[in-house]
């Protein structure tokens, strides 16, 4: 790498080598209209309906997030720093005949203009910043007064019980875990960028919540009630993967800008 190659351009080209299979994992694409459901649920909760406002979905990736705000009702922008996972979203919107704005920009400098949003959203985001308070500051400043950020995410690094007795299950029967979806090089590239994120010891809640109130948000609220969507979710898992998933610190954080 040359001394210019930083840790976002890592990140960048690491997403980029995973858009031919992002749809085909559980946990990105949403594999039933019981899940699709739920995650609607979780918005409307939180943000309410569209009803034609403006929504920003950070990191968009292939789209997911995207086409459940525009199901809502929103005018939505999906923003992804990766040109290999803008083109999966663009022909995926062009496929179904959904008007959702794709753009190229980094989440943590989006250059969008200040106050054009009623509501961004991120899912599985924020565990990967390099900046968070940077970052944070940077989404206030996207929003109109009493808009709403929803940031859907969890801390997928730290020991769980059901990890460690899976460990424990393996050294006693002699068997080995399934092997990953990702190729060995992908998988050292993913653990040399945790190494040096922010949240490299996981993104707890707490902390998340701590920097957004530093940024300047206020009403801040955490919602673990994630179940259904995990249920769901589960399904198209192995028992044990479902059960580590569920107990993994996982929420959604929602807050307004006065």
């Amino acid at each position: 790498m040359t001394s210019n190659y930083t840790l976002r351009d890592e990140i960048r080209d690491y997403w980029s080598a995973r858009a031919a299979t992002f749809d085909q994992q559980v946990g990105h694409e949403i594999f039933s209209e019981a899940e699709r459901q739920a995650w609607s649920e979780l918005f409307l909760r939180h943000l309410g309906p569209g009803a034609g406002r403006s929504a920003l979905d950070l990191a968009s990736g292939t789209g997911v997030i995207s086409h459940l705000l525009d199901g809502l009702g929103f005018h939505v922008t999906g923003l992804d720093w990766s040109d290999a996972m803008l083109s999966r979203a663009r022909a995926k919107a062009e496929a179904r005949g959904a008007r959702i704005r794709f753009v190229m920009g980094d989440a943590e400098r989006t250059l969008e203009r200040p106050e054009s949003y009623d509501a961004i959203v991120t899912r599985h985001l924020v565990w990967t910043l390099v900046d968070p308070m940077a970052a944070f500051r940077e989404w206030h400043s996207l929003l109109k007064p009493g808009g709403k950020v929803l940031i859907v995410d969890g801390d997928f690094v730290s020991d769980t019980l059901v990890r460690r007795m899976v460990r424990a299950f393996e050294r006693l029967t002699g068997r080995t875990p399934p092997a990953s979806h990702m190729p060995d090089a992908m998988r050292e590239t993913h653990e040399r960028i945790l190494r040096q994120v922010y949240f490299s010891k996981g993104a707890r809640s707490a902390e998340v919540v701590d920097l957004l109130r530093r940024a300047g948000f206020a009403e801040i609220t955490v919602d673990r009630n994630l179940k259904r969507i995990h249920r769901e979710q589960a399904k198209h898992m192995s028992l044990l993967k479902g059960l580590e998933r569920a107990t993994q610190h996982r929420y959604a954080i929602a807050a307004t800008k006065r």
